[in-house]
Parts: C-alpha cells; sequence; structure tokens
C-alpha cells in the first residue's frame, strides 16, 4: 500500500519531488517505493532521466486499473463511517459554462458521491484566484499559467451572433460600410475573438461604430437576442442555447483563441473533493 501510493501520489502530482514532500520522503526514498513496485509486477511504469519520471506505457495501464479499484475502496470506507462530513469543494465557474455544461449534469455527480458539495464562485479573475479562495476553477483561455494543472475540456469556433431580423439585413457576405454601422459585443476577457473573426471575413482593419463589453456571455446572447448588437462568441454557446430568436452571420469557419480548462494547483489533486470532482468532469466529457 506504502508503494501504491507512492506511485499514484507521483502520477496525480506530475511531480516526483512533490510526491515525496507530500508524502515525507526524501526522493531516494520514494524512488524505492516506486522500484519495489515495479518488482513486484514486473513491468517498468516510469522511465527515469535526471530529475524527471514519465509514466510508460505499462504505467499509465496500471494506473488506469489500479485508480478506479482505489476509488471504490475510499467510496466504500466512506459508506461505512458514521464520522466522516460532507465533502466542500470550492470552484470558480463562468456563468454560461455553468447554466449551459455543468449544471446540466451535477445530478450524476452527486448520485456518484453523495458527500461531494460544492461552493459555486462566478466572480473575475477565477485563474488568479485558484489556490487562495478556490480549490479549482474552469476558465475560458488562451492557456493557463504555468505551475497549474490543466485539463483542456474542448477546442471552439468563433461565430457572429445576432437576432435573426438584423441576420437578414445584413445578408449572407460581409460588406465592410455596412459593418462599420454596426455595434458589435465584445466580453471583457476574450477581445481576440473580434481580432480572428475580422482577419477571417478578410476585413482585418474594421472598425464599427461601437464596441460593447461584456463580462457575462449569457447576457451577451440575450443582448444579441434583443438586437443590440453583434455577439462575437463560440458556436457552442449559440448551440447550446437553442434560442431561436439567434442567427450566426456568414458562412465562415473561424478558430477561437480561447478555450475552456479546468485549474487547479497541482497539490490540490490530493484533496479528496478536487480529485473526485476532476475525475468525473474528465470523464463525463462537458
Amino acid at each position: 500500500m506504502r508503494a501504491l501510493e507512492a506511485f499514484v501520489r507521483t502520477v496525480r502530482l506530475g511531480s516526483a519531488r512533490a510526491a515525496a514532500d507530500e508524502l515525507g520522503l526524501s526522493p531516494s526514498a520514494l524512488s524505492r517505493r516506486i522500484g519495489n513496485l515495479e518488482d513486484f509486477v514486473g513491468k517498468k511504469l516510469f522511465t527515469r532521466a535526471r530529475q524527471s519520471m514519465q509514466l510508460t506505457d505499462d504505467g499509465h495501464a496500471f494506473f488506469e486499473a489500479v485508480n478506479p479499484q482505489l476509488e471504490a475502496l475510499a467510496r466504500a470506507v466512506e459508506s461505512q463511517s458514521e464520522n466522516l462530513s460532507v465533502l466542500r469543494l470550492h470552484l470558480g465557474v463562468l456563468p454560461l459554462f455553468g447554466t449551459q455544461r455543468l449544471f446540466p449534469r451535477l445530478a450524476e455527480l452527486r448520485e456518484r458521491h453523495p458527500l461531494l458539495h460544492i461552493d459555486i464562485d462566478t466572480g473575475a479573475h477565477l485563474e488568479d484566484r485558484v489556490g487562495d479562495v478556490l480549490d479549482a476553477a474552469i476558465i475560458l483561455s488562451r492557456g493557463p499559467s504555468r505551475g497549474l494543472h490543466a485539463v483542456r475540456l474542448d477546442y471552439n469556433k468563433v461565430h457572429a451572433i445576432c437576432s435573426r431580423e438584423l441576420a437578414e439585413k445584413l445578408g449572407s457576405e460581409p460588406d465592410a460600410e455596412v459593418l462599420s454601422r454596426q455595434t458589435f459585443l465584445i466580453h471583457n476577457e476574450l477581445p481576440e475573438s473580434f481580432t480572428a473573426w475580422r482577419a477571417e471575413i478578410g476585413l482585418a482593419d474594421l472598425e464599427p461604430t461601437a464596441i460593447d463589453h461584456f463580462d457575462s456571455g449569457q447576457i451577451m446572447l440575450e443582448a444579441a437576442a434583443q438586437g443590440l448588437g453583434i455577439a462575437i462568441m463560440h458556436d457552442d454557446h449559440m448551440r447550446r442555447a437553442a434560442d431561436t430568436r439567434l442567427a450566426t452571420l456568414f458562412d465562415v469557419d473561424v478558430e477561437s483563441p480561447y478555450s475552456y480548462w479546468f485549474v487547479c494547483k497541482p497539490t490540490a489533486l490530493e484533496e479528496r473533493p478536487v480529485r473526485l470532482f476532476h475525475d468525473w468532469l474528465v470523464k463525463a466529457g462537458l
């Protein structure tokens, strides 16, 4: 069990040194425990080069086989414990991701882990607060900061979204003069989406009459539906909104500079609430 603990922590933390620190071991003692496990199973689980340890194919297979069993053991202990309290996760989530993708699936997580409860924070600067007031966050970013454990949740296309009435007026082909008289709706944290869209339609220098900025994608969609402007957003947002008042402009395929990411401190994965949510989120494919 000590050898399994050393192995699993090294995989989850992504660092032998971090795992050794967590277990209160020297790096050499951690290496010996993993070496004993390798001798026992008769397979090399890691490749070793200087200070780094990378999982081999056998190591990946071993982790995938062992980790669910360890989780099952933990759940069995929880089910028999009369003293175990609620598992509390402080999670940062963007409102649109929460309403469209997370909350419709949270009942599955509650059924699987009844003791796991989540405090939701939809405030600004989620990534900066991870490891402080937040255990983890789901952010929309070009790429999370180095030093965070990060899992990319999707890839997106950028679309110009507006009311159906406005889409009919603007037609099927971009017109620089017509578009320059429009108001565009841009999320505060996603300015490069508009840059990418303008370049793709061949109007990189387009300067509209006004750009209105928002800190909520959900409000942006409503503003677009009400005819207040053209929202530059991800196609996934419109598809999930299923709002018949909305339409996309022009037939263009624009790669988004941004993706949704799950982020936490590497050491946070050793905290059971973070690990349970992380593992469920990855497998759920939200």
